[in-house]
């Protein structure tokens, strides 16, 4: 009698890419930003053996690139990547690539944003003026990379606030809103976000090839 399938598994079957991330929070974010024309997308958490690489590029679209291509060798399958930094004009464009590691490798959400709130104690409001960009690319074995790119503009507050969201979301208010990412709902940060203008260009793009 054949076993039942494993968590995961039928999806893995199914798949036509890979999204090259072991972040829930980021994959989620992705696959609800990926149409359904473009097919199935498993995680990468669902193939044996992944881990994430070390993101050693110099910037955003190199550490992408990474990442997409070891998913690539992984699975064999083509896969899409991001990588995201928080650039704060007060700051010299600090976190940047960074972002994700800027209180240390391994370190938190919550202890980046500590690192980030005392590194901008003092700072007036005038000069706090902040950005997410996002550096999505598509890789396949069968032909070049494709890049695309999206920014979101901001600003960060002195205080966090709301509980939506992940990573610096709570202390990054969207332009013209009055709202930090972490105050909006799922659905409103998916309609305007950085991973969602890098999502739509890379899906252009895709349609264009």
């Amino acid at each position: 009698m054949s076993r039942p399938p494993a968590r995961g598994e039928r999806r893995v079957r199914a798949a036509r890419s890979v999204v090259a991330t072991l972040n829930p929070d980021k994959l989620r974010e992705l696959v609800a930003l990926l149409p359904d024309d473009l097919g199935e997308f498993a995680g990468l958490a669902a193939f044996a053996g992944a881990a994430a690489p070390h993101e050693t590029g110099a910037t955003l679209e190199e550490n992408a690139l990474l990442k997409a291509r070891a998913a690539v060798a992984l699975t064999g399958l083509p896969a899409i990547a991001d990588d995201t930094g928080l650039e704060v004009d007060a700051l010299g464009g600090e976190p940047g690539v960074r972002s994700a590691r800027y209180a240390g490798e391994g370190a938190g959400y919550d202890a980046n944003v500590r690192k980030l709130m005392r590194r901008m104690e003092g700072v007036e409001p005038a000069r706090r003026s902040a950005r997410f960009r996002t550096v999505c690319v598509a890789c396949d074995p069968d032909r070049p990379p494709i890049v695309a790119e999206g920014a979101l503009e901001g600003r960060i507050t002195e205080t966090p606030r709301g509980a939506g969201g992940f990573g610096y979301d709570p202390v990054f208010e969207v332009a013209g809103t009055g709202r930090t990412l972490a105050e909006l709902s799922f659905a409103e940060k998916s309609a305007l976000s950085h991973r969602a203008a890098a999502v739509a260009n890379l899906v252009r793009k895709l349609r264009e090839t």
